[in-house]
């Protein structure tokens, strides 16, 4: 009997220390801890002839410790591995400009998924493993951790060398000025800035007071591994504005990896800077800039719409995710756009609804929902652009072209290609003038020519004008000018200016009187003598 209570006793004991052990092994992190002190002390005695191990190598196995996400979440791993395939997949199309070859910009303190440097077809074959690998997030490992062969060095070939020295890096961001914060969103929080006190750029960084992060830290206590998460939505964009390359989408600069915040490696995206496009501001514009608009837009979408990664839809699409630079719009923000086309089993299946209506469209033999991803952009660019912008103010002979563009994208009877050759055709019209009615026939009044001289004052104001305090419009000839003239009660005079629009029409100064007349070698001045 006794014997017995002192073998039980030993195995409680024997079981007790065997659990602990187990407990200590298997903690989250323990044995990243462990394999990242056996490769100090390897890369030690490897590195014994020099005075100590480069800090970069140092600092990518200690990153590799806090990257993993933590033990207790296994949703927020699926999460962020969800959010790293998505930007995979979209790494591994090759568009066209990037066959001809990339170089490896050098490892600048950069890595989201925290490995040593590899070539790129290493980096290539394990994507693949990991894009074919099911993952299991409830058995195994509770958070399934990216294995290390497996783990991407989001290095994304900006080609800051000798190929192309003006991508830009940490380096270009360490002394700027004139900073000023311009917005932010749910993840994103968007800083001008100003390089070498000439350049302006819009920097892009995670915001850690934003709706995304506040959110993530408040259910799962993890701040590294929120910042994570929502980084990848900066590192898709980057992804996307590397590889779409079109002059109505933003270009992206370059990109800098810091420390900030307690978090080792935050990112920073540097692009082009735009300014914001304001509805209001904008109806108040000429009717040919708002076609300017529009016809940019459309531009945009047929891209997207034949795009080398697919057809592309903006999810989050609204005015305020495109910026205006030059006249032109560009689209600023793509960490929600996808290439995804919706699976279907029959047409119940595509069904797209919107506020003031649904559609329905035809699943496709292919088991997809037919041109989901181009209708969708079609329709927004219908609600939020072309019903306010393109019909107001148009010219008269214009206006049945244009009502039939809107229709007929409000109805989605047309897709991108029919909607694009339309604008393109009225582009034709309305720059060559062809829109003009009655062009043979005589002015009303008559005017005197003044050569050399312009009118300082006698101004008054018409809609929609170029100028607030006067009456500025575009012309695409004399006569038109006198048209415009004479439909004025106010107008007595006209003076030309040597500025012209987008289109070629020239910019026509009309006048109240010429009281004001004063000496001007570029100008001409028209005098309505009768009339």
């Amino acid at each position: 009997m006794k014997r017995r209570k002192i073998a039980v006793a030993a195995g409680f004991c024997f079981s007790f220390f065997l659990g602990t052990l187990m407990n200590l092994l298997f903690i989250p992190g323990f044995e990243h801890h462990q394999s990242n002190r056996v490769h100090r002390s390897d890369q030690e005695e490897e590195h014994a002839d020099h005075l100590q191990p480069r800090a970069a190598e140092r600092r990518v196995h200690r990153d590799s410790v806090s990257s993993e996400p933590h033990r207790s979440h296994p949703d927020l791993a699926r999460q962020i591995h969800e959010r790293y395939d998505e930007v995979v997949r979209y790494r591994q199309h090759r568009a066209p400009w990037s066959e001809a070859g990339n170089p490896l910009r050098p490892l600048e303190r950069r890595r989201l998924m925290d490995l040593a440097q590899r070539g790129s077809s290493e980096q290539l074959k394990a994507a693949e493993m990991m894009n074919s690998r099911p993952v299991d997030f409830n058995h195994g490992s509770p958070f399934s951790p990216l294995p290390a062969k497996a783990k991407l060095d989001f290095d994304i070939n900006l080609n800051r060398n000798m190929h192309n020295p003006s991508m830009m890096g940490c380096s270009d961001i360490d002394n700027v000025t004139n900073v000023q914060y311009l917005g932010s969103g749910y993840t994103k929080a968007v800083y001008k800035a100003t390089i070498n006190q000439t350049f302006s750029v819009a920097l892009k960084s995670v915001d850690f007071g934003g709706h995304d992060m506040e959110n993530c830290v408040k259910k799962y206590a993890s701040p590294e591994d929120c910042y994570r998460l929502a980084s990848y939505k900066i590192v898709k964009e980057m992804t996307l504005l590397q590889r779409l390359q079109h002059p109505h989408i933003l270009k992206l600069h370059g990109y800098c990896y810091q420390d900030s915040n307690d978090i080792t490696d935050t990112l920073t995206a540097i692009t082009e800077l735009g300014n914001p496009l304001e509805m209001i501001q904008l109806l108040q514009t000429s009717w040919e800039e708002r076609f300017r608009i529009c016809l940019s837009l459309v531009r945009l979408l047929h891209y997207l719409a034949h795009s080398p990664l697919g057809s592309i839809t903006l999810l989050d699409f609204r005015p305020r995710q495109f910026v205006i630079v030059d006249g032109e719009l560009k689209v600023t923000d793509l960490d929600d756009a996808s290439a995804d086309e919706a699976p279907c089993s029959s047409s119940a299946d595509c069904f797209m609804e919107f506020p003031a209506r649904n559609f329905t469209l035809h699943c496709s033999s292919q088991g997809l929902c037919q041109s989901i991803n181009e209708k969708r952009n079609l329709y927004n660019a219908y609600r939020f652009f072309f019903t306010y912008l393109l019909p107001h103010s148009a010219p008269t002979a214009l206006r049945p072209l244009l009502d039939r563009i809107v229709n007929s994208t409000g109805e989605l009877r047309w897709g991108i290609d029919e909607t694009l050759s339309e604008l393109e055709k009225l582009l034709h019209l309305y720059s060559n003038g062809l829109y003009l009615q009655n062009t043979t026939q005589a002015p009303r009044a008559e005017y005197k020519r003044v050569v050399g001289a312009s009118i300082a004052g006698d101004n008054y104001r018409c809609w929609p004008s170029y100028n607030h305090e006067g009456c500025l419009l575009s012309v695409f000839s004399i006569q038109e000018a006198m048209d415009v003239c004479e439909s004025h009660g106010q107008c007595h005079a006209f003076v030309l200016t040597n500025q012209t629009t987008w289109t070629g029409h020239q910019l026509i100064f009309f006048k109240a009187g010429a009281s004001s007349l004063v000496p001007d070698p570029d100008k001409v001045t028209f005098l309505r003598v009768t009339g």
